[in-house]
């Protein structure tokens, strides 16, 4: 993200299940490699699934492109955000379709060992932020600067909170920002984890239902802002400064995340050997809309990734038939 998911991000279990994984766990993942490789020369391609939906919805869809359109097989593996990218390096998997920036493993894998490229960008801005319902901070518009969340520290308390104010996190493995930002700004706020974005959501959606106040680490693109309008609370302004002494301190960091175009990483030897399917991978670009668009029909109509995708395709051959190598 210059920002870096080293400042975030989420997790769905309940909607990352319905992918195929062959492993469980990050660790594991990078001892394996895909079930299709060598297997009677069939041509197959392993993407790397992230957890949160939106990253899924990239994957879904190019999956049934590669399959349906370029007729590969395709295989897809669960791992967290950081032990992708040692996946990637090792070719256990072949591209990583939404990063939000890791400047160490770029370092280490794209610059010094080569053994990762640059696949483009989504076309997806990314950023992640602390946001309240709209409807509360209609009704409480002082509540969007930062300096004032102290005031409303009491509204925001719930029985998870220890009688402070409730930020509500996703979960304990995401790498953020909050712990450091909720001490270095002098909140009197309990950050409380709701264990996945499924859980997340479910939760924001509890409080909406109720009209109740809430304030959420949360980000965007996030089909979620369709059906419970949030609004971001202004934090202090971010600066490369604030970033650079964050990389080298993470318990320094004091100022707001970034803004982030969100990219796509391919495996060195992958992006020089793997054809139409590589060449298919980078042209891959689309629209925070079009992102949304699939992730609402996973996420929230309950339909299958493989379904949503199909519905999105047939819906929009003017997008994706540029990406044909």
């Amino acid at each position: 993200m210059a920002r870096t998911r080293t400042q975030l991000l989420m997790a769905a279990a309940g909607v990352a299940a319905v992918f195929t994984a062959t492993g469980c766990g990050a660790a594991d993942m990078t001892k394996q490699s895909s079930p299709y490789a060598n297997v009677g020369g069939a041509k197959s391609v392993t993407l790397s699934v992230q957890s949160w939906v939106g990253a899924q919805s990239n994957v879904a869809v190019a999956q049934y492109l590669l399959e349906h359109e370029l007729d590969y097989r395709v295989d897809t593996v669960q791992v967290d955000e950081v032990p992708a990218w040692d996946a990637l390096s090792q070719d256990r998997v072949d591209a990583i379709l939404e990063d939000w920036g890791h400047p160490d493993q770029e370092q280490r894998y794209v610059k010094d060992k080569k053994t990762i490229v640059p696949g483009g960008g989504l076309g997806v801005t990314g950023h992640i932020g602390w946001w309240v319902p709209k409807y509360f901070a209609d009704a409480h518009p002082d509540v969007l600067d930062w300096k004032n969340l102290n005031k409303y520290a009491k509204t925001f308390k719930t029985a998870e909170s220890g009688g402070k104010g409730q930020l509500l996190d996703g979960s304990p493995s995401y790498v953020t920002n909050d712990k450091a930002l909720v001490k270095n700004l002098k909140l009197n706020y309990q950050i409380v984890f709701s264990g996945s974005e499924a859980a997340q959501i479910t939760q924001m959606k509890q409080f909406a239902k109720a009209k109740k106040p809430f304030l959420s680490y949360w980000y965007e693109p996030q089909w979620l802002f369709n059906q419970v309008p949030m609004v971001e609370v202004k934090l202090p302004k971010y600066t490369d400064k604030c970033a650079d002494e964050g990389a080298k301190d993470p318990d320094s960091f004091d100022c707001a995340y970034p803004t982030t175009p969100l990219q796509k990483y391919l495996n060195a030897d992958f992006a020089k050997k793997g054809g139409k399917a590589a060449a298919f991978l980078k042209n891959f670009h689309w629209t925070k809309k079009d992102q949304n668009e699939v992730s609402e029909l996973i996420a929230s109509q309950g339909m299958s990734p493989e379904d949503a995708a199909k519905k999105w395709v047939e819906a929009h051959p003017d997008v994706w038939k540029k990406w044909m190598p």
